[in-house]
């Protein structure tokens, strides 16, 4: 029986204790918290709960263009406590649904920290575990998947105070809403609290360091989400690189290196994520790691060291939650002998929670600006859409990227209100090399938005070389 510990539990962890645990290995799963990793402690779990309710608030100020009458924009009230207790309840639910599974596996769980030892001759991978509050023990594995996550990258003479500079794990913890926020870093984590808080009444200022927000998405998406951001009051300051940030007392002041100076009530910063590390053993077992301290992997999730897997946000690839599960698997999989496909990056759908949504899934623009490749494009407005005309859904659209000649789809967008349910078929079109002729030939509901999609494929046969 193979001896698997795995340190980290979130959904890399404990997905690839699931697999493991199946296929009869004796699995020992290590992390300093319950199991269910920052993703459902603090990121996706609570930022997409406080972003649901943000969008009550969002439709509630656009009822009156249906006909509904409501309280004006002005009367519309925020219970910031409920909504950030409601936020840590849904967490807690979540990690008891982790821990509930995994309680019905042989999988062995410890509340504590693990790090690897130097490698011994003979191949296995002795462990160092120190639960918590206990002596450590060391055990011998076969296989070790290094699950340990990131966390929030910390900018010298920004640092969070979790009092008026914060990051985006602490503002589930301010006693109301912030009454003028300055967000620094336009990604995506900058993006949908920007959102969420414009929604919510709340005066935004967004710093971007770049000319645009979203500067890794696609182009048409960024600009329509920046217009729209713009429109609804928020403050986007671009080419702003932070270089202090300081806690007035009730205030915050942040100082761009350019010279400018934004004055506000508190200060989000979202400039990225760092690889969890630290006294994780790596070095003494010569993992090896980029330039940014990432843990280097390949496509079915093995580090440098033979018999030591990674899977993750420690690896720095397409850091999203069903990214990091399906590293996991793989890794169990490949590690005990069963038949594994490699990860295909070009098939993962991530998506932005903003209003709009946006959801993207493979060859986008860049790329193939960057690899000059020859594709046809068509993007479809919404607001040609019979649904969204009926709903009233002016911002957004569908694009399709599919290669001439064979008319093979390769990439998507749909920038939309759930646009991360909408992007599904596109993803299977991905997947399965669907065509846009076989996507314009299947039937759609009319009206829904997701016609759009087949009416885009539709579009692209209409050029003479896809026909």
């Amino acid at each position: 029986m193979a001896n698997i510990v795995i340190i980290g539990g979130g959904p890399a962890g404990y997905e690839s204790a699931y697999v493991a645990d199946s296929l009869g290995a004796s699995v020992t799963l290590i992390d300093y918290d319950a199991p269910g990793g920052a993703c459902v402690h603090y990121d996706c779990v609570p930022s997409k709960a406080f972003i649901a309710s943000s969008e009550v608030v969002s439709n509630t100020r656009h009822a009156d263009d249906l006909g509904i009458r409501m309280p004006s924009p002005d009367e519309i009230t925020v219970d910031a406590p409920q909504v950030y207790n409601r936020v840590k309840e849904l967490a807690r639910a979540q990690l008891a649904d982790v821990t509930a599974g995994l309680a019905k596996t042989k999988v062995t769980v410890v509340r504590g920290r693990g790090r690897l030892l130097a490698t011994e001759e003979h191949g296995s991978h002795p462990v160092e575990i120190t639960p918590e509050g206990e002596p450590a023990y060391t055990v011998e594995a076969d296989v070790v998947l290094l699950a340990t996550g990131a966390s929030p990258r910390v900018l010298p003479g920004a640092e969070p105070d979790g009092e008026r500079i914060l990051n985006w794990r602490q503002v589930y913890d301010l006693p109301e809403l912030p009454s003028k926020l300055i967000i620094i870093g336009s990604g995506v984590t900058g993006a949908e609290f920007a959102n969420a808080y414009t929604e919510m009444g709340v005066e935004v200022t967004l710093i971007a360091s770049r000319d645009r927000v979203l500067p890794h998405e696609d182009g048409d998406a960024a600009r329509l989400l920046e217009d729209s951001f713009t429109r609804r009051g928020m403050t986007i300051l671009t080419h702003g690189r932070a270089k202090t940030v300081q806690n007035t007392g009730d205030g915050v002041r942040v100082e761009l290196a350019d010279g400018r100076v934004i004055e506000g009530s508190h200060c989000l910063m979202t400039v990225g994520s760092v690889p969890n590390t630290t006294d994780l053993g790596i070095e003494e077992a010569g993992v090896e790691v980029d330039d940014g301290g990432f843990i280097k992997v390949d496509r079915v999730s093995r580090t440098s060291v033979s018999g030591v897997y990674a899977a993750g946000d420690v690896t720095g690839v397409l850091m999203l939650a069903s990214v990091a599960a399906m590293q996991g698997r793989i890794a169990m999989w490949h590690a005990l002998g069963e038949a594994v496909a490699p990860l295909q990056l070009k098939t993962v759908s991530s998506n932005i929670f903003t209003h709009p949504e946006i959801a993207t899934v493979g060859i986008g623009e860049k790329t193939i600006d960057d690899r000059d490749m020859d594709v046809r494009s068509v993007t479809m407005p919404l607001r040609t859409n019979a649904r969204a005309k009926m709903a009233e859904l002016d911002d957004g659209f569908v694009k399709l990227y599919a290669r001439p000649t064979t008319g093979v789809v390769i990439g998507g967008v749909v920038v939309a209100p759930h646009a991360s349910e909408l992007i599904m078929p596109i993803t299977l079109a991905v997947r399965q090399r669907l065509t846009v002729q076989q996507i314009a030939s299947t039937f759609t509901i009319y009206p829904s938005i997701s016609g759009s999609i087949s009416e885009a494929a539709r579009r692209l046969i209409e050029h003479d070389d896809l026909d």
